[in-house]
């Protein structure tokens, strides 16, 4: 999707929850009902997605698809995701049901971002989920081969052999259920340009990563740019006969009230660079302050306009309320610069 058509606007919320600190998301019940109904709000404004981080033996959103089962018989409209699963951590298998059961009690409205993983507080935590890595075999290449296999069970490929009364049959039985349309609904969370152009040729959706690792003291938005373009070129030398989506999120925090300036103070952060996974790795900025000047500096971010879908974190220990006014402050008075519409057609039966 090039720069000149309309853009798609999600909230991604990573689903923090601690008792104390002024947070209004308590427990890991509140984290996870709060984010169902921000998810309702959020359609009600226009908002075309709800997204959810998935971070293990954290504080956080971990089990993703239970989640986006309730926030999709709760909507009618709004796309559901991820952003991203860890595949180390999964049963391709398993999760392919899961993802059919979420898609199909949405109505087909699942975008399942999936990647390699990011840094955990866990040593080896997909290990104590029972997933080993195969000698000589690393995490990526691990990650890899799950999803392959994921992608396969949901296309409805056979993946194991049928019973005949004791004895294994010539036949292969696929995964149950399966949601047509999914398989083209995946997309792939890439923090490099590489790994950009092997989701490319893999036929994937790309999901640029909320940092890169690279710095070559090129602006951030200017780096996810190049890697969206890298991506976009591996796309059309594959010869995939549809077009790919592509997201960016951003930090966008418009400060209007006495409780915005409460919590928010100062200006706009500038990128932020750092060591990762034993490179030097660039993070984006974050967009906060005032709605006109925040609405200026996003449509002239180069990765905001070469994407089309624009995922918004959400400062959840916040609440429902206040992130839903966030939300609406958002659509009135900042996505209308990045050619945004809100999303208010009827809604239609799941």
């Amino acid at each position: 999707m090039s720069a000149a058509h309309p853009k798609r606007i999600g909230f991604l919320s990573f689903g923090h929850w601690q008792d104390g600190g002024g947070s209004r998301t308590p427990t890991a019940a509140d984290a996870l009902l709060q984010t169902v109904e921000l998810a309702g709000a959020a359609e009600e404004i226009g908002i075309d997605g709800a997204f959810v981080r998935v971070h293990h033996f954290a504080r956080q959103l971990a089990s993703p698809f239970p989640l986006l089962a309730a926030i999709g018989v709760r909507t009618r409209r709004i796309e559901i995701g991820t952003g991203v699963i860890d595949m180390r951590y999964e049963n391709p298998l398993y999760m392919a049901e899961d993802a059919g059961a979420a898609d199909l009690l949405s109505g087909g409205r699942l975008q399942l971002g999936i990647s390699r993983g990011s840094p955990e507080p866990a040593w080896r935590g997909s290990e104590a989920f029972g997933y080993v890595p195969a000698e000589g075999q690393t995490d990526a290449d691990a990650a890899r081969e799950k999803t392959a296999l994921f992608r396969a069970a949901i296309e409805g490929v056979g993946v194991v052999q049928a019973d005949l009364g004791g004895a294994p049959s010539e036949g292969l039985l696929p995964i149950q259920p399966r949601s047509p349309g999914l398989p083209r609904r995946i997309w792939w969370g890439a923090g490099s340009r590489e790994t950009a152009v092997w989701a490319a040729r893999q036929g994937m959706n790309l999901m640029s990563s909320t940092l890169l690792l690279e710095d070559s003291g090129t602006p951030f938005d200017q780096l996810q740019a190049g890697q969206i373009a890298a991506f976009r070129e591996g796309w059309a030398a594959a010869g995939w006969d549809w077009e790919p989506r592509v997201s960016v999120s951003r930090s966008v925090i418009p400060v209007v009230s006495d409780e915005d300036r409460m919590y928010f103070r100062g200006g706009a952060d500038g990128d932020q660079v750092g060591p990762l996974d034993g490179a030097i790795a660039r993070f984006g900025r974050s967009y906060t302050g005032e709605p006109d000047r925040i609405a200026a500096e996003l449509a002239n971010d180069a990765a905001v306009a070469a994407a089309d879908t624009i995922l918004l974190t959400v400062p959840n220990q916040l609440g429902v309320d206040y992130n839903a006014r966030m939300l609406a402050t958002i659509a009135e008075h900042i996505a209308p610069a990045i050619r945004w519409r809100p999303n208010l057609a009827p809604s239609s039966p799941t």
